[in-house]
């Protein structure tokens, strides 16, 4: 997909906004989307990310993994000192064995967080981000309401008349 500013480049940057239910998308290449201010992060490989993170947690902290722990994967018989060593796991049962510690380094990067709710641009105005926003405090309502966690839906409510 070419970029849709300066049409010879290769689109890597796409971006979806919604606004009042309508989809636009726009596609840029990295040097189109920095001149319009845009913030560019090059993506680390997962494996990459996983393992420097391992190495970093196993050295110090609350619920530091014990590398030299004897957990090993019945299926393929990784370790969690082989996953330092080579930044990929060996099979899918390897998510299960090492559920724990996997858990505390994925937490960790991603700052506390284990659910993924997109991006929005720093560059965004203040109304699309309330909208989003707004959108996101919603989703967290109807779903309090569906597990009848009256006290939080009441708070959330609030929080969505703040934002209105």
């Amino acid at each position: 997909m070419v970029c849709q500013s300066c049409n010879e480049q290769t689109a890597t940057i796409h971006l979806t906004e919604i606004t009042e239910g309508l989809r636009a998308e726009t596609h840029l290449c990295e040097a189109c989307a920095q001149k319009q201010g845009l913030a560019v992060k090059s993506q680390i490989p997962i494996n990459e990310l996983l393992s420097t993170l391992l190495a970093v947690q196993s050295e110090s902290g609350p619920g530091a993994a014990d590398l030299s722990a004897d957990i090993q994967c019945p299926s393929c018989g990784m370790t969690l000192k082989q996953f330092a060593e080579k930044s990929l796991l060996g099979c899918p049962h390897d998510y299960d064995v090492f559920g724990e510690q996997l858990k505390v380094i994925i937490e960790r990067a991603h700052n506390g967080k284990t659910r993924h709710c997109g991006k929005t641009p720093s560059t965004a105005p203040a109304e699309a981000r309330d909208r989003i926003k707004l959108v996101n405090l919603k989703q967290q309502l109807e779903e309090a309401v569906r597990d009848e966690d009256y006290e939080t839906a009441a708070k959330l409510r609030d929080m969505i008349e703040k934002v209105k």
